[in-house]
């Protein structure tokens, strides 16, 4: 296929909030450099698709939450989605044939620069890659996490991201990981992850506590468990909500310290070796764990996906959602 060549594709765009459909597009190639993807799957990644779905993106952050691939707006229409994994049937020779990983939003058939695919490792299952995203933002937390061989960590939050920082975790040497949420139904998860689980909160005191619930008593929870000296991470996404926490009591006398946590920037001490490309290999490397199936609550063909994709949001058991194409 050259640039002057289209292909006919379908995209699920949101017309307004709470709405999905799936619309008619045509794809030509990018660029010279460019590839052209067929899609094998994809992932709905529900916390923050809920927040582009149901219209909750808050203006002062419609720029930060810009995807890569995104088309329309935040305002409406806007077709939204960041884990597409594909077929290269088009372009340089190194990549055709190739499966690779694309933050790219829920499409049959499109086309990219090159340099924003990632090849998939060959002993990684397409179907699973669907979690690459998930598994680099959680990359990315442990790093700001600065977890140590030995540290108890305490992670609250058995979402998909939560789940992957335990996971990470609780494979670092010595560590004493517990992941925490109030849902008794994670527990099957933690087990079959082989991460040891609370749904009552966390008993004793943690050097290192990450937040990825969503949830403000959890961070305040934190707080109250935290050690002397301890590094608690926010790495939930509170959108416009507002959180209070408990700023006295042992806050000051342990030194507490509060960190965000942000997939979009590179913590420092990873800044100056790790690009973004390096970043998103190391995390798809990290999904050959046959136990990682446990995070996919579920599948839907892209064709049923119009209609099926509220539901799917709207289900607070929905972890990482697999379209298949």
């Amino acid at each position: 296929m050259t640039s002057d060549q289209c292909v006919s594709a379908r995209a699920l765009w949101f017309p307004k909030a709470g709405v999905a459909s799936l619309r008619d597009e045509t794809v030509s190639m990018a660029g010279e450099d460019a590839v052209l993807v067929r899609t094998l799957y994809s992932g709905i990644s529900r916390g923050t698709e809920a927040l582009v779905f149901q219209g909750n993106v808050p203006e002062s952050e419609e720029e930060r939450m810009r995807g890569p691939h995104m088309s329309g707006s935040f305002s409406f229409p806007v077709k939204y989605g960041y884990a597409s994994v594909g077929e290269v049937i088009a372009g340089p020779a190194r990549l055709k044939g190739r499966t690779v990983f694309c933050l790219h939003p829920h499409q049959d058939v499109f086309s990219v620069s090159a340099e924003m695919v990632n090849l998939l490792p060959e002993h990684i299952p397409p179907s699973r890659a669907v979690l690459g995203a998930n598994m680099e933002t959680a990359l990315n937390i442990i790093w700001d996490a600065g977890v140590l061989p030995g540290d108890r960590v305490a992670v609250f939050g058995a979402g998909v991201v939560g789940s992957l920082v335990a996971y990470i975790a609780s494979g670092i040497c010595g560590t004493e990981t517990v992941l925490i949420d109030p849902n008794p139904d994670r527990l099957a998860l933690a087990d079959a992850l082989g991460i040891s689980f609370s749904n009552s909160g966390y008993a004793g005191e943690f050097d290192v506590g990450i937040n990825a619930s969503g949830s403000g008593e959890a961070l305040s929870e934190a707080l109250g468990h935290a050690g002397h000296e301890a590094r608690i991470v926010e790495a939930s996404w509170h959108g416009d909500k507002p959180v209070t926490l408990p700023l006295g009591g042992p806050f000051h006398a342990r030194r507490l310290s509060i960190v965000s946590s942000q997939v979009g920037t590179i913590p420092p001490g990873q800044r100056a070796r790790w690009s973004f490309s390096r970043r998103m290999q190391k995390g798809l490397s990290l999904l050959s764990d046959d136990r990682l199936e446990a995070l996919v609550s579920g599948e839907t063909s892209f064709c049923d996906l119009e209609e099926a994709y509220p539901a799917i949001i709207a289900d607070p058991a929905t972890l990482c959602h697999r379209i298949c194409y």
